[in-house]
């Protein structure tokens, strides 16, 4: 059971951190204040993950260690978070695409036997039926919209959806369930659904990206040079 929160938390806290990656580079204040607040959210909500599995793990486990003291091989994310965000389509659609996944995951802890688990999948659904509320707004205006901007989805589209096929790897979301949410707003939009086969799944067995390793030097370098600091 630790393990499956711990990877919920570094979801959470890896894609947190691309999106923090935003703050200041957003395309108009409004919407770059939007996205850093999303950003907020999933570091908010990897904290309390981290704080339970710190309780769960004892063994002088914390919220600091759980994040900056793994090595890459330790985390369990899946491999779309951890990817560049790319221009303003690519990381729109990436928000899209997991936020409706997380939907669909979080509604089911919301029946965990452990009642910090379904607490902490209440708190969240609010926040991610925002984040799904407002990238649907922008792949609608995108996809829908000029020659370019709907070029650019195409080619977002087409980046991320491999990766997509890792999260039904364990069974918990059935890729049915999360085309279901995805197909409608992709034929409002006017665009086609991928049809790559590729699958890309090792994120959750530790086998990232060359990206991860650099989100993680950049993000724990603090505490490892200035070991015991805290949030």
């Amino acid at each position: 059971m630790i393990e499956k929160i711990l990877q919920l938390a570094d979801d959470a806290l890896i894609l947190g951190h691309r999106h923090s990656e935003w703050c200041g580079h957003g395309p108009v204040l409004e919407q770059d204040i939007a996205i850093s607040n999303i950003a907020l959210d999933y570091i908010g909500l990897a904290r309390n993950l981290y704080q339970h599995s710190a309780t769960l793990i004892n063994a002088g486990a914390t919220e600091d260690t759980l994040a900056y003291l793994r090595d890459v091989i330790d985390f369990k994310n899946h491999l779309i978070v951890e990817l560049p965000n790319g221009d303003w389509a690519q990381t729109i659609l990436r928000i899209f695409f997991f936020s409706q996944y997380q939907r669909l995951r979080y509604q089911q802890l919301l029946l965990d036997t452990d009642k910090q688990i379904a607490a902490i999948a209440e708190k969240s659904l609010k926040e991610i039926t925002y984040h799904i509320r407002w990238s649907t707004d922008w792949v609608l205006r995108l996809g829908d919209g000029t020659a370019e901007s709907k070029a650019r989805m195409i080619k977002a589209a087409d980046y991320l959806w491999p990766y997509t096929e890792e999260l039904f790897v364990d069974g918990f979301i059935t890729k049915r369930e999360w085309l279901a949410t995805i197909e409608p707003v992709f034929l409002e939009a006017t665009l086609a659904l991928p049809s790559t086969k590729q699958l890309l799944q090792k994120g959750i067995e530790g086998e990232h990206t060359e990206h991860l390793g650099y989100i993680l030097a950049e993000m724990q370098y603090l505490q490892r040079a200035y070991p015991n600091s805290e949030w």
